[in-house]
C-alpha cells in the first residue's frame, strides 16, 4: 500500500476531514467521526484514535471517559484525499448507546446474511488476531498442520456422533467441522465461490 504525504489530506473549510471507523477484526463499520490536523497527528503518534468534537470544539481521545478505546491498525486516505478510513481494535462498544456500532437503526430491513460466507469473512479478518485471545488467531499461529489435525479430529467426532445416532451431538460436531474446514480454506486461499464453482461443474 502506498504511503502518502500528510499534506495531501484535503480538510474542509472548517479544517476537518471525515473519518470512517471500521473493525479490523470483523470489518463492521463502527462509527463516523471527524479529525482535524491535530487529531491526525495525535493518532499517528500514539496509535490510539483521536478525533475532533464538533459540539465541544476540542480534540478528544475515543474512550477517554468510557474506556472504550480504539487501537489503530491502519489509516488509509481515499482516492480524493478527503476521507480517512481507520481500521481499529475496538475495546467495548463503539457507540455511546452501548451498541457495538453506531449504525444500528435500519432505514431498510436488512437482507438475511449468508452465514457461511459471514463465518468465512470473520475467520479471514481474525487470521492475524492475538493467539492469546482468539482461537482463530491461535490456529493460524500454529500453521497448516495444526489446522489439518483439527479437521481430522472433528471428522472423527462427526462419525462417532452419527454412529451413536446422537443427533444433537452430531449437529454440534458438524458445526465444528465446518468451522475448521473454513479455516483451512482461508489459509490456502480457497474461497467459497471456488467450491461452489466446482459443485456446479459436477452437477452438469
Amino acid at each position: 500500500m502506498q504511503t502518502i504525504d500528510l499534506n495531501t489530506i484535503k480538510y474542509d473549510e472548517k479544517g476537518l476531514v471525515p473519518a470512517v471507523v471500521q473493525s479490523a477484526e470483523t470489518q463492521e463499520v463502527l462509527m463516523l467521526a471527524y479529525m482535524d490536523e491535530a487529531a491526525v497527528q495525535k493518532t499517528l503518534e500514539t496509535g490510539v484514535a483521536h478525533y475532533y468534537s464538533r459540539s465541544r470544539q476540542t480534540l478528544w481521545q475515543k474512550g477517554e471517559t468510557s474506556g472504550h478505546t480504539q487501537t489503530v491498525q491502519s489509516m488509509v486516505l481515499d482516492c480524493d484525499g478527503d476521507t480517512i478510513l481507520l481500521q481499529v481494535i475496538q475495546k467495548g462498544p463503539a457507540c455511546h448507546t452501548n451498541n457495538v456500532s453506531c449504525f444500528y437503526r435500519a432505514l431498510k430491513e436488512e437482507q438475511p446474511k449468508n452465514q457461511l460466507r459471514t463465518l468465512y469473512d470473520t475467520i479471514q479478518a481474525k487470521r492475524n488476531a492475538d493467539p492469546k485471545s482468539s482461537y482463530t488467531g491461535y490456529l493460524f499461529s500454529k500453521g497448516l498442520d495444526k489446522m489439518l489435525k483439527k479437521v481430522a479430529e472433528e471428522s472423527g467426532e462427526v462419525i462417532i456422533g452419527a454412529k451413536n445416532q446422537n443427533r444433537d451431538n452430531t449437529v454440534e460436531e458438524l458445526a465444528d467441522l465446518v468451522y475448521h474446514v473454513l479455516v483451512v480454506m482461508v489459509s490456502e486461499g480457497i474461497t467459497i465461490d471456488d467450491v461452489k464453482r466446482t459443485l456446479r461443474e459436477r452437477a452438469q
